[in-house]
């Protein structure tokens, strides 16, 4: 059944990518109004994780902010999509870097790279960046069901030298790289909600005190890599702008937890200045009610 969804959806997918940008976002248009107007996909979700987070916002605000939010949800599927085909020339006009000499300093001294990011923007044409770099980059991501569209996203990534891995491979995978002395980049999307039984850590995130990821700190410190963090900017629709923000060049010298809590504060920032660009039909805050002692 896999495989009879994969090559009956693939073909679409493909005619769609091929599409020029003013005819995919006017299939976005048309989305919207089904995603939101007619179907309502998790609005309930969505508005209650915007009063959660902005407490003070009158319901006005509210739905604003949740209407800009599906326009921008719809974009980023034909987005998306389109990764399947864009070229590179056209993908770095599109997505770009303020400071990417920042990346390059690091890279200089021979030292790999923990690139840490949020469900903010644009997180699906940052492998791009590997077309700015001398070396691979790995990406952390969650296995899609489907394993033909899993190895067709793995094969858009590869083109430009970024490689996927699960939370379990991604360890023996930056390990190896450290043992042969090779240089890579290691991006994390560390915003989302671990289960509450196994979190460590809980810190809070937009006021609420919720269990956090810190898998990235604990790489980074046993493999010494820097932390950095990229902020997104939606500069206008289909195109965005990333800056790099240094956390720690010496990741050793952070007590535990202080990299993730900066992190944290970079998140939060880039979410209270344009809100509606924040994948916010996540369940982030679901586990409120359930935090530790020791943490409350």
């Amino acid at each position: 059944m896999q495989f009879l969804a994969y090559i009956l959806v693939y073909p679409l997918l493909w005619l769609v990518s091929i599409l020029p940008f003013k005819v995919l976002y006017g299939i976005s248009d048309v989305m919207f109004v089904l995603v939101y107007r007619v179907f309502g996909y998790r609005t309930s979700t969505v508005k209650t994780n915007l009063k959660l987070a902005f407490p003070d916002k009158s319901d006005q605000e509210i739905s604003e902010i949740t209407t800009k939010f599906y326009h921008h949800l719809c974009d980023m599927i034909m987005e998306s999509i389109k990764s399947m085909s864009i070229s590179e020339s056209e993908l770095k006009q599109r997505f770009t870097f303020t400071n990417i000499e920042e990346i390059h300093k690091v890279e200089q001294e021979g030292k790999s790279i923990a690139l840490m990011c949020s469900h903010y923007a644009s997180w699906e044409w940052i492998f791009i960046l590997q077309r700015y770099m001398n070396h691979d980059g790995y990406a952390v991501y969650k296995r899609l069901n489907n394993k033909y569209f899993d190895k067709l996203v793995k094969r858009i990534r590869a083109k430009y030298n970024t490689y996927l891995y699960s939370n379990k491979e991604i360890v023996p995978v930056l390990f190896k790289a450290k043992r042969n002395n090779q240089v890579c980049t290691a991006g994390f999307v560390a915003d989302q909600s671990p289960k509450a039984e196994k979190a460590i850590y809980w810190q809070n995130f937009m006021g609420i005190k919720v269990p956090v990821h810190v898998g990235a700190e604990v790489l980074a410190k046993r493999l010494d890599m820097p932390v950095m963090f990229y902020g997104v900017k939606k500069v206008k629709r289909g195109h965005y702008q990333t800056t790099f923000s240094t956390i720690t060049l010496d990741p050793k010298s952070f007590k535990d937890f202080e990299i993730t809590d900066a992190y944290i504060k970079l998140c939060e920032a880039q979410i209270l200045d344009a809100p509606e660009y924040y994948l916010w039909t996540h369940k982030r805050w679901k586990h409120r009610d359930k935090v530790p002692a020791k943490f409350q």
